[in-house]
């Protein structure tokens, strides 16, 4: 389990969570496996096949099998707040680790990263490449103040700004969130008017999604973001005029009472 950073309670939650019901001699737990080890590797079904002495024919049922269970029921785990109290939660949860009272109508933090893929054929490959020479898929999350995923949106090539793939995803074409008087955390480049760009990270390690207490040491890397072509002007939509306001705040700390 130590090469998937996972541990046995995580296992037992996501076994719970998928179909377990198989009409042949594997078993759920290997076939979990098995698509836990492909994820987190990287490698080809080959590789995958000779670790766990499987057929590399299974080996592809099994990860298409189990990627279509985890899609079920993703929505299980990953969704937004649900009730204002779980709401009230989180905004003060970012007041907390913040400790300032300007993150109280904190309503999720926002970023993107880049899925390394093996592009399409043809010209049209080359838009996956991005800034960094790699060719990839922008993954898009929203984060609670625990760092669980609560919206998540896929697909669009790596050479797309990061703005841009906001704009096209349904939390922003949709209006769904955040709620009224809230904003969500963001770096400049974001259109959203009603985000803002946090004072300082906010993480020191990430746990699992799962919620069954797995860390994972973030991977940090300075921002070398550049507007792309028709993005700029940003500024007057952006959360620039948040981040003065928070500025130039002077409220003293939150103390235990307030969280």
């Amino acid at each position: 389990m130590r090469t998937l950073n996972l541990s046995r309670e995580s296992l037992k939650v996501l076994l719970n969570l998928i179909n377990q019901n198989r009409t042949h001699g594997w078993g759920a737990t290997t076939e979990v496996l098995v698509f836990l080890f492909w994820l987190a590797s990287g490698a080809s079904y080959r590789v995958v096949s000779r670790v766990f002495a499987i057929p590399r024919a299974t080996v592809h049922h099994i990860v298409h099998r189990v990627t279509e269970e985890v899609m079920a029921v993703h929505h299980q785990v990953i969704h937004l707040p649900q009730t204002p109290e779980d709401l009230g939660v989180m905004s003060h949860g970012f007041a907390g680790l913040a400790r300032h009272r300007a993150f109280l109508k904190a309503a999720g933090a926002i970023d993107g990263c880049h899925v390394c893929i093996k592009p399409p054929s043809g010209h049209d490959g080359q838009c996956y490449r991005n800034r960094k020479l790699f060719l990839s898929v922008i993954l898009q999350v929203v984060c609670g103040h625990q760092v669980c995923f609560i919206d998540t949106y896929v697909g669009w090539p790596g050479s797309v700004h990061d703005s841009r793939v906001l704009r096209n995803s349904p939390l922003y074409r949709q209006a769904r969130y955040p709620p009224p008087g809230h904003f969500i955390l963001a770096h400049g480049e974001y259109p959203s008017p009603t985000s803002t760009p946090p004072h300082h990270s906010l993480q020191e390690a990430i746990p699992s999604c799962l919620g069954a207490g797995d860390v994972v040491a973030p991977e940090y890397e300075p921002e070398d973001d550049v507007p792309d072509e028709g993005e700029t002007g940003l500024e007057a939509v952006s959360g620039a005029l948040w981040q003065d306001q928070l500025s130039a705040l002077e409220v003293p700390s939150l103390d235990h009472d307030d969280c």
